[in-house]
């Protein structure tokens, strides 16, 4: 390996590492935590962890990203100042994704609730429901939905509630 490309190479690296664990902060939380999959007792722990400390090391990749594109900028040929400009894009991106609640993208809210008769309704034998019952009235909610969408504002025999899985 010729010696330029060697530096090359050694002035990249950091870069490379540092956006890819910019990335990763954001990521992780986002892919372990999801609807409908089977989330370990580790890896949910792990995920909080990860979420918990994101918000300053996604800070401290971005920041470090600069600094070493910075020196790299100078002299660099068009195509390694596209890198850069892709490496701090990504990295601004994982520093902001980190402190917004994208987990309320995943689990929207019942904006109404909808019902039917018991008689109508096309639930499978298996499929388990909460209930409440308020002053005479009953309420059942399929925990697949509740799984999914988390909250419902309700009222039940004339008494707000809020359903939550």
């Amino acid at each position: 390996m010729a010696v330029s490309n060697k530096r090359n190479y050694v002035r990249w690296l950091p870069i490379v590492l540092l956006t890819i664990v910019g990335v990763g902060l954001f990521l992780v939380p986002a892919v372990i935590i999801r609807p409908f999959h089977y989330q370990s007792p580790a890896a949910l722990s792990l995920a909080i962890a990860v979420k918990w400390a994101a918000p300053l090391l996604t800070l401290a990749t971005l920041g470090g990203v600069l600094i070493l594109g910075t020196r790299l900028w100078r002299g660099s040929l068009w195509a390694s100042r596209a890198g850069l400009v892709l490496a701090i894009l990504l990295s601004a991106a994982a520093a902001v994704m980190v402190r917004l609640n994208y987990f309320e993208w995943m689990f929207r809210p019942i904006p109404a609730a909808g019902f039917l008769a018991a008689t109508d309704a096309d639930l499978g034998d298996a499929e388990m429901v909460m209930t409440v019952r308020v002053e005479g009235e009953a309420r059942a909610y399929p925990i697949r939905q509740m799984a999914y969408h988390h909250v419902l504002n309700d009222t039940v025999g004339g008494v707000p509630i809020v359903v939550t899985y």
